[in-house]
């Protein structure tokens, strides 16, 4: 039976998940993952100066200064872009080690003595969450990330439905979205916030590293399933839940970090899905190419016999010994070839040699045509 404590480390992770899956599917989208890992590292100064301002390391200030300092980083990022002398990932490499570099030296230099380091903001640690609890005129009510990763969370959903068609058509045409008055720069930084606004909040619990991995993993994992947003949004965060409930038990089995064998579990099912994904996956499109292949090889074969129908020398040039000469072909692939292409009743064999059907004159004539 399962404890409270476990329980509890349970449903604060679910809910992370849930909140950094559904931003984190337009990143994904707009082919932007490293962001959110430099958005990650870059708003430290910003916590680091919020709590400066309020010593408080619960305060919603440090949240709204991790925001600012997030979008900065986007903007910084987008100003190198714009200049054509370096690309995006240039650009993310230079921005946010200065300015994740920055947030260590004001941590060194003038808040050595709090809670708040380096290790703590990187990997975190689930199992602590439950320890700092939401009290209210001395009732528990339960632990305080859970509270603050729902409000997040809340908002993360009520952004994305209420602005969905919008974020749909800034995505994937940013162009007509500007021609339709649609502000896409707006809704970016938008979306940019929120995503800044989601890595603060989740750091407390599980760490930068984990927020990237279910930032990206289930994102990257819906879009190998499907072309659909609205369905890529919920396989995103039903991928984000089954990570965070299966990495749980896989650290109770092993006795290792939390955070860690969740963000295992974000690369496990996205590495299934990436071989075995039956549209997108390694897989299928081994098995398509060997399917076109074969398609090819029988369209080759009806354009040859068409070609020589009517001929003199037709009974002699259509037999499989020539198709060897006269298509480079190795024996052995002929024979099956021509074996699929009599399955598929595009050529009979007769007295040796081989005559076109009806269907395989259509098949020839066809790819002619389309040629």
């Amino acid at each position: 039976m399962m404890t409270q404590g476990q329980i509890e480390i349970q449903l604060i992770t679910i809910v992370v998940a849930v909140a950094c899956a559904l931003p984190g599917t337009f990143l994904v989208l707009r082919k932007m993952a490293m962001m959110s890992d430099a958005i990650s590292h870059a708003i430290l100064p910003g916590i680091v100066i919020g709590f400066f301002l309020t010593h408080d390391l619960n305060s919603p200030i440090l949240i709204l200064a991790a925001s600012v300092t997030g979008v900065l980083t986007v903007m910084l990022v987008e100003v190198l872009t714009k200049t054509r002398l370096f690309k995006e990932d240039a650009a993310i490499g230079l921005v946010f080690p200065i300015l994740f570099s920055i947030g260590v030296v004001l941590i060194a230099r003038f808040a050595g003595d709090v809670h708040l380091d380096t290790d703590a903001v990187l990997l975190g640690e689930p199992a602590f969450a439950p320890f700092d609890r939401f009290v209210i005129a001395d009732r528990d009510l339960g632990p305080r990330s859970l509270y603050v990763m729902g409000a997040v969370g809340l908002l993360n959903a009520l952004f994305i439905a209420g602005l969905y068609k919008e974020l749909k058509l800034a995505t994937f045409d940013a162009g007509l979205a500007a021609a339709l008055g649609f502000a896409p720069m707006m809704i970016h930084y938008a979306l940019m916030t929120l995503i800044s606004i989601t890595a603060v909040a989740a750091f407390d619990a599980v760490g930068a590293i984990l927020v990237v991995a279910l930032m990206i993993g289930p994102g990257a994992t819906a879009y190998l399933l499907t072309d659909r947003l609205g369905w890529m949004l919920g396989i995103s965060v039903l991928v984000g839940m089954a990570s965070a409930i299966s990495g749980f038990w896989l650290a109770h089995m092993l006795d290792a970090s939390i955070a860690g064998a969740m963000a295992t579990m974000v690369g496990f099912f996205f590495t299934g899905t990436y071989f075995l994904a039956p549209r997108h996956g390694v897989i299928a499109a081994m098995l398509r190419r060997r399917r076109n292949k074969w398609v090819f090889a029988e369209k080759m074969l009806t354009i040859h016999l068409l070609n020589h129908e009517g001929l003199a020398e037709a009974e002699q040039e259509n037999r499989i010994a020539h198709l060897e000469e006269h298509l480079s072909w190795e024996s052995a692939f002929a024979r099956r070839i021509v074996k699929h292409a009599q399955d598929d009743d595009l050529v009979r064999r007769f007295d040796g040699y081989l005559e076109l059907t009806e269907q395989g004159r259509d098949l020839a004539r066809q790819t002619i045509v389309e040629t």
